[in-house]
C-alpha cells in the first residue's frame, strides 16, 4: 500500500542537543497509530516537526498524501489536510465553545473579505451553513448544549473534547493528537476514547496519537511506535510492543521476567505528562 505519511531519516536538534535521530516510519491511510515513550523521548518534538512548528535537520524527508511537506510552513501543511491538538490545549478561554470551533474552520471560509464587508445574502447563507455544520460537530462530541458558554467554564474533560472538535473543524485527512486523554478520570478517558474511534470511522481519518495511558494504547491502535532518546526502539501491534524487553527497559531501566513486565506496564497509566524536550 501507498502510505499516507512517510518519514525518512527525521532528525531535529536544539543547538548541539539532538532530540530526534534518523527516525523513519510510515502510516497507512485509515490507521490509528500511537507513539509512546518515556518522558523526554522526543514525542512532542516529533509532532512539532511534522506539523511545521519546528524545522527538521538537513537530510530529513517528510511526505503526506503523496506530496513532500518537508520544511513547509504550518499553514501550508494544515491546508493539505493535517490538523493537530497540543498537550497544552490553547483554547480561547473567553470565546464561546461555538466560536472556538469556528476558529478551527476559518481557513475553509467559502467567501472573500470584500463579500463579507458588503454583507451579501450569500455570505449570510454561507455563515448559517457553517454554524449549522459546527453545531452538528459539537453534538457529535457531546458539547452542543454548551455552545454559547465561554470555554473557560468547561470542565477539564470538556476542554479536551473542545480541542478535539476544533481540530476536526478543519476537516482534516490526518488528525494528530498530543496526549488527548491527559489528566482525565477513567470515565472521561472512556468517553474521549469512544469519540476518537467514532470520529475515525465517520470521517475516514488517519490518526496519529501521542499517549501515556495504556488503556488508550491497547484498545485503539493498529500499530505502536516506541521512542527513546529520539530513536525508534520498537514498533508493532500493541501486544507485541508490550512484551518487548527494550520497551520495558526504556521505561523502567531494568530487565524483568514476563509476569513482572505485564504488571509493570500498568505503571504507564499513572505517568505524568512529558516535561522533558519541547
Amino acid at each position: 500500500m501507498n502510505p499516507t505519511v512517510k518519514i525518512t531519516n527525521l532528525s531535529h536538534s536544539f543547538g548541539k542537543r539532538e532530540v530526534l535521530k534518523n527516525l523513519s516510519l510510515s502510516v497507512e491511510k485509515g490507521d490509528f497509530f500511537i507513539i509512546i515513550g518515556p518522558n523526554g523521548s522526543g514525542k512532542s518534538t516529533f509532532f512539532n516537526v511534522i506539523s511545521g512548528v519546528y524545522k527538521p535537520d538537513k537530510g530529513s524527508r517528510i511526505w503526506f498524501d503523496n506530496a513532500e511537506i518537508t520544511n513547509k510552513e504550518p499553514h501550508e501543511i494544515a491546508a493539505r489536510g493535517v490538523a493537530r491538538t497540543f498537550q497544552l490545549m490553547r483554547l480561547f478561554a473567553e470565546m464561546t465553545v461555538l466560536e472556538n470551533v469556528l476558529v478551527g474552520y476559518h481557513s475553509l471560509i467559502p467567501y472573500s473579505r470584500p463579500a463579507a464587508a458588503f454583507g451579501l445574502r450569500r455570505v449570510w447563507n454561507a455563515e448559517k451553513r457553517v454554524k449549522d455544520e459546527m453545531m452538528e460537530l459539537l453534538s457529535f462530541i457531546g458539547l452542543a448544549d454548551f455552545a454559547e458558554l465561554p470555554a473557560s467554564e468547561l470542565s477539564g474533560g470538556q476542554r479536551r473534547l473542545l480541542a478535539l472538535g476544533r481540530a476536526m473543524a478543519m476537516k482534516p485527512k490526518l488528525l494528530m493528537l498530543d496526549e488527548p486523554a491527559s489528566g482525565l478520570s477513567p470515565v472521561n478517558v472512556d468517553n474521549i476514547l469512544n469519540i476518537m474511534l467514532a470520529m475515525k470511522e465517520k470521517y475516514g481519518l488517519t490518526v496519529i496519537v501521542i499517549e501515556h495511558i495504556l488503556k488508550v494504547v491497547m484498545e485503539t491502535c493498529d500499530r505502536v511506535t516506541v521512542l527513546d532518546h529520539g530513536q525508534k526502539i520498537s514498533e508493532g501491534r500493541p501486544d507485541q510492543v508490550k512484551e518487548d524487553p527494550k520497551v520495558i527497559e526504556a521505561y523502567l531501566g531494568k530487565e524483568m521476567d514476563d509476569n513482572e513486565i505485564r504488571a509493570a506496564m500498568g505503571v504507564l497509566d499513572a505517568r505524568a505528562p512529558e516535561v522533558g524536550y519541547p
